[in-house]
């Protein structure tokens, strides 16, 4: 199970350096655990993935990465992506 997390870890790293999401993601890669902080914070960008692509987190920006696989990757990357691109502001460098 801890392989497969980490395997995502690095997908999700990767994918968002792919599509060019601003900012850094490498602390996605360097954290541990079933939970990563993804440096997005604040209202507007957690509700706009909730509401619009239905993806769940904590309002601190933290997700279980138990929840994605090689089939929702890309859609989560790219939910991502936008969600950056229209919040800017809200994407933090994390000091996790």
């Amino acid at each position: 199970m801890s392989n497969r997390i980490k395997q995502m870890r690095t997908s999700l790293y990767e994918r968002l350096i792919q599509l060019g999401t601003l900012g850094s993601w490498e602390h996605i890669t360097t954290q541990i655990g079933m939970f990563s902080y993804t440096g997005l914070t604040g209202q507007y960008s957690i509700e706009h993935l909730i509401n619009h692509y239905y993806i769940y987190m904590l309002r601190s920006g933290r997700i279980n990465m138990c929840g994605l696989n090689k089939f929702n990757l890309d859609y989560v990357a790219s939910a991502i992506y936008e969600t950056v691109l229209l919040f800017p502001e809200k994407k933090k460098q994390c000091i996790c």
